[in-house]
């Protein structure tokens, strides 16, 4: 039995080997995982589909893997078994999943045979890509998804699965025939006055060799680092931002951490400047749902959110990572300081799995605890604006004409400029400071 990369979710066709947990020869129970794939930011186990014994493994660390590309080939397995899970590693609809309770595939039309993954040529027709070939595809929510964005109809389009199962390679084969198709009849009608146009490339990064002033050490980029780079490269890029700047006298949260730290300890965790952050912002941002809010830009729609996930970016050996805390508004103190010490905890042991970075509506970044200060953070696209903290520290400052000593905390809020003003920025931040700095104790009691 060829035991294959499944689909990994939505948002995931590929990954990079972190580690193969089987050997050659070894025994394997259904469920037990096999290998470690990092999606994104995210490492996800991948289980057996069936008992049996490890036979030949067709991976090592390090090596990249796309969905339907072989992992390893299980000897033992029963006729039952191979029969319904082959293909179909992780836990997927039962439609995508498993070959047995899938509708039967009607053959491709005579002379479409070699369609899937031939070059495309000038004597295709537009008839071509509206024929059904099956009545009933069988596809992951991932490449339904991409299906359903493009306006393309599944059933035109053939799976290249060993179970039939169109693939993510095969919504791109197809993609390229129509482009291919659509450049035919451009050419066709363009006249001696229309040149072609030349295609824009990209031109490729110049190589520096670095050692010629001096000894140097390389090592490939993560799959991590790769993804972080690229969002926020698209980040920087695609929005226009400003940041707003300011600073919160933190004195008395201090006090109320110190004196009610205690009975949080005693309920398994700890009381930090976090939680009461994560608590006032769900609350200031209810009063100011624009940056709750996201622009699809498929659209040009402003989607307002009736619900708060608060991303909580974490610094790890591996990356930064921003697990999400759901409906961060319906929950006190004590559920929030024990909810981000167990997704901190999650996200340093590289055990947060996709769900849990995915539907974010506004970040925190918190440098204080390293030692930072003043920072812009950049966004965390599609969300619209994200908040920045750095260190706490004590200042002379002037109260009802006395100076006094009090801990300021600076903060930095970053902004989308194409959906929220320079005057809304203001009045959030306003809310913000005077809802830390009136933070209520019947709030923080046990």
């Amino acid at each position: 039995m060829d035991v294959k990369l499944p689909n990994l979710g939505e948002g995931a066709d590929s990954g990079t080997v972190i580690s193969v947990l089987v050997k050659p020869g070894a025994p394997v129970k259904k469920g037990q995982n096999i290998i470690e794939l990092e999606t994104g930011k995210a490492v996800a186990p991948i289980p057996s589909p069936a008992d049996g014994t490890v036979g030949r493994i067709a991976v090592k660390e390090g090596d990249k893997l796309a969905v339907g590309q072989l992992i390893l080939v299980l000897e033992g397995t029963s006729k039952g078994a191979a029969a319904s899970d082959s293909g179909s590693v992780a836990p997927a609809p039962a439609s995508a999943s498993t070959s047995t309770s899938a509708p039967a595939r009607k053959k491709a039309p005579e002379g479409r045979a070699a369609v899937p993954k031939a070059e495309p040529t000038l004597t295709m027709a537009a008839a071509d890509f509206e024929q059904v070939v099956n009545e009933n595809p069988v596809a992951g929510p991932y490449v339904r998804r991409v299906a359903r964005d493009l306006g393309i109809d599944l059933r035109w389009v053939v799976g290249t699965s060993k179970s039939g199962q169109i693939l993510a390679s095969d919504l791109r084969d197809y993609v390229a025939r129509l482009r291919a198709l659509a450049s035919q009849a451009a050419a066709g009608a363009r006249t001696d006055t229309q040149p072609e146009p030349k295609p824009v490339v990209k031109p490729a990064a110049a190589p520096v060799d670095f050692a010629q002033w001096g000894p140097v050490t390389r090592k490939p980029m993560t799959q991590l680092r790769k993804t972080i780079a690229q969002r926020m490269v698209d980040s920087s890029s695609s929005l226009p931002t400003v940041t707003q700047f300011d600073q919160i006298d933190v004195t008395r949260l201090d006090e109320l951490r110190k004196k009610h730290g205690a009975a949080y300890q005693g309920k398994g965790t700890r009381l930090t400047l976090t939680s009461f952050v994560l608590r006032a912002v769900a609350s200031t941002l209810r009063k100011h749902p624009i940056f709750n809010a996201s622009i699809d830009d498929a659209t040009d729609e402003i989607v307002y959110k009736d619900y708060v996930h608060l991303g909580l970016a974490v610094d790890t050996e591996a990356g930064l990572l921003v697990p999400v805390i759901r409906d961060a508004d319906k929950k006190d103190l004590l559920q929030l300081s024990k909810e981000v010490q167990d997704l901190a905890a999650k996200a340093r042991d590289r055990k947060l799995g996709l769900a849990d970075m995915q539907g974010g509506t506004f970040t925190i970044s918190n440098q204080g605890g390293i030692g930072g200060g003043h920072f812009t953070p950049i966004i965390n696209k599609p969300e619209s604006a994200i908040l920045g903290l750095g260190r706490g520290a004590s200042a002379a400052v002037v109260r009802d004409g006395q100076i006094v000593v009090r801990t300021l905390l600076p903060v930095a809020l970053t902004y989308d400029h194409r959906l929220i003003d320079g005057g809304l920025a203001a009045r959030f931040v306003v809310d913000l400071v005077a809802a830390l700095e009136s933070f209520p104790e019947s709030e923080v009691k046990l």
